[in-house]
């Protein structure tokens, strides 16, 4: 039951994918390539982790989600523009994502590159008439934005490529998988709980599991790139070492690695069993443990 429900967020939020581009495929005329290009990325296997989480945060707090679907759809826009941008040559120069060519190998760097720049700004075209709303909407929206920009994702990612053929202090590789992963998580999650209007002690404490959840889910990216199925990751391993990037791998081995990630994947849980105890959390409390043991 929890994994249908589960399944059926991700189909609702596939769906409003595929509506939402369909439109501007079909609206589209001298920029229709573009469309095409973002719409190749968009609807190109990708697990919906953080529309899912904010979906679910809904969920626990018995808010109807359909009015802020959107939302969703913002958040997997500006995840995918940043992975779009991440494969570009001049970053990660990566040839395959979820196992398929990456969005520069189908049409060339620079609508990639547009590509990815159109799917920021749709976002939030998306999250300012979200805003018109209520103040609830502007609230939650300013937490998304904070989350992606200089002192959020695109700072980790500028951090990122600054320490590439270098060796990082723990305090600036936490820097690094903090931003460049960990606040968009973070927001996800906390941008549905100000939705829900919770008290601040609450908000807080949903904030915290965003916070280690997202340094445990790249710090698994660290680990699988050392071990995982190329398969099943959809990309090439060892891609952190051909790019001469220092990870948790690297700082402190492989064991000890999983050992930080265990650690802090319990403390998500013990936050939300402890103060939450009195939320419909069962479902989130699943998909966090299905991210927890994720193999790819």
């Amino acid at each position: 039951m929890k994994e249908n429900k589960i399944s059926s967020f991700k189909k609702l939020i596939d769906e409003k994918i595929n509506e939402y581009f369909s439109q501007k495929i079909s609206s589209a005329t001298y920029n229709k390539l573009l469309y095409e290009s973002m719409f190749y990325s968009m609807k190109n296997g990708g697990k919906r982790i953080r529309p899912i989480l904010f979906l679910l945060v809904l969920d626990m707090y018995r808010l109807e989600f359909s009015e802020y679907i959107d939302f969703a759809l913002a958040l997997e826009m500006i995840h995918c523009y940043s992975l779009i941008h991440d494969d570009l040559p001049c970053m990660d120069d990566d040839d395959i994502r979820r196992g398929k060519p990456t969005n520069h190998k189908v049409y060339g760097e620079a609508i990639a590159l547009l590509a990815g720049d159109a799917l920021l700004n749709e976002a939030f075209e998306i999250l300012f008439k979200l805003s018109l709303k209520d103040d609830l909407c502007t609230k939650a929206s300013y937490e998304i934005a904070k989350a992606v920009g200089g002192f959020g994702m695109i700072g980790g990612q500028t951090a990122d490529i600054l320490g590439e053929n270098k060796v990082l202090s723990e305090e600036e590789l936490i820097y690094i998988h903090e931003n460049k992963t960990g606040k968009l998580i973070k927001a996800s999650i906390a941008s549905a709980g100000i939705l829900c209007d919770i008290d601040e002690s609450e908000l807080e404490i949903l904030s915290m599991i965003g916070e280690k959840l997202g340094l445990a889910f790249q710090i698994k990216d660290d680990i699988l790139d050392v071990i995982g199925d190329e398969e099943k990751l959809g990309k090439s391993i060892n891609s952190d070492e051909k790019n001469q990037k220092f990870t948790f791998v690297t700082l402190y081995g492989l064991e000890r690695s999983k050992e930080i990630y265990d650690d802090l994947s319990n403390a998500c849980l013990t936050l939300l069993d402890k103060f939450l105890h009195s939320r419909n959390k069962d479902l989130f409390r699943s998909f966090i443990n299905e991210l927890i043991n994720r193999s790819y």
